[in-house]
């Protein structure tokens, strides 16, 4: 007979995210108490937070979180930092003991402000720039791992159950006004400390439920843009996607979406003419950006948070309101148990995106 812990679940891993639109800050109690939920879906081979709004003091800044192997690599990877960076401030990432997180690599904290007569020399803007020499970072530095590198935010992940990654960050003793996190159940990748999720591109996170069968196809689409997938998942392509389309090409967030999760031939061509031309423009000229397979995600960036799933739904997805706060998770139950009277609850369908974006004027 088979034992708990045995059989390998596919449909595994684990996501909740909650934002108040209005910017109100709260602790992560919230987020560590939904994700423990969902224990029985990671194996205790990663887990992992995105929270925003998390540094004020520092907002203006790049947070740059980094794991490394030795004080070797760590002495060379500053080293590069200082020539193309201002570090305003550094230091340990605070942690404290949990029991299940075990060997855990050196997790250093830089707030930094890119050379801006560098950025000028190369034609290039401040994201672009820090974005440019973070990608060196973990592609040319190895046993360093740049995780989290957005403005006001930043990911906190390792090797264990999400809940004991959770208390392990301390997270109740930050404020955030959006959290997602993730309970990781690998199947075709190693589970690692650079490769639990979220995933993180400057400001954009995502965390992950599935397995992309595209991600060839993606990662050679964004690697001709100067991407480098080096974190041994598919789950980092989604990042890249967004980053790119986005920021670089400058398409609304809401028609990235159509990009990435596309509507299906049949429907673009029930559309009327003028949707119906340019649906199937952009998925001509990105197909290569399409994600297929099984997933459910959910992106954050400083405006707001996104859910989707895949086109038919083969991974769950709930969502919620009460109040200014919308909550998404894989089990309404990881909602109930920290909001038992939501104002709305509903399962959107495959490919439908659920917008939580931050109200004009709401803090950050």
């Amino acid at each position: 007979m088979l034992k708990e812990g045995q059989v390998r679940i596919p449909s595994g891993c684990a996501i909740s995210g909650i934002i108040d639109t209005k910017g109100n800050r709260f602790s992560g109690q919230e987020i560590i108490k939904s994700i423990d939920l969902m224990h029985e879906r990671s194996n205790g081979l990663g887990g992992g937070f995105a929270a925003y709004g998390i540094y004020p003091q520092y907002k203006d800044l790049y947070a740059l979180h980094i794991f490394y192997d030795n004080s070797e690599i760590k002495m060379k990877t500053e080293s590069f930092l200082a020539e193309h960076f201002d570090i305003e401030n550094a230091g340990n990432i605070p942690t404290r003991p949990v029991p299940g997180v075990v060997n855990k690599p050196l997790m250093w904290r830089y707030f930094v402000h890119p050379r801006t007569y560098m950025a000028r020399e190369e034609f290039i803007d401040e994201d672009e720039f820090t974005a440019r020499y973070l990608i060196r970072i973990n592609k040319e530095y190895k046993g360093a791992y740049v995780f989290s590198s957005g403005k006001n935010m930043g990911a906190f992940k390792g090797v264990g159950y999400p809940g004991d990654i959770g208390r392990f960050f301390m997270l109740e003793t930050y404020d955030a006004y959006m959290w997602t996190a993730h309970g990781r159940f690998p199947t075709n990748t190693p589970g690692w400390w650079g490769g639990a999720h979220p995933f993180t591109m400057l400001n954009w996170s995502v965390v992950h439920n599935g397995e992309i069968s595209s991600y060839d196809a993606n990662r050679r689409f964004v690697e001709m843009f100067g991407y480098k997938c080096t974190l041994q998942t598919d789950t980092e392509v989604i990042t890249y996607l967004f980053d790119l389309l986005v920021r670089k090409h400058g398409m609304p967030i809401e028609k990235a979406i159509k990009v990435i999760v596309a509507p299906f031939w049949d429907d673009i061509e029930r559309e009327n003419k003028e949707i119906k031309i340019e649906l199937k423009a952009m998925r001509t000229v990105y197909s290569s950006a399409l994600i297929n397979g099984p997933f459910s995600i959910i992106l954050g960036y400083e405006k707001g948070m996104i859910a989707l799933n895949d086109r038919i739904k083969l991974r769950s997805l709930v969502a919620a309101r009460k109040d200014s706060k919308i909550y998404v998770a894989s089990e309404e139950s990881a909602i109930k148990i920290i909001c038992n009277n939501p104002d709305k609850v509903w399962s959107p369908k495959g490919g439908e995106p659920v917008i939580a974006l931050l109200e004009e004027g709401a803090q950050q």
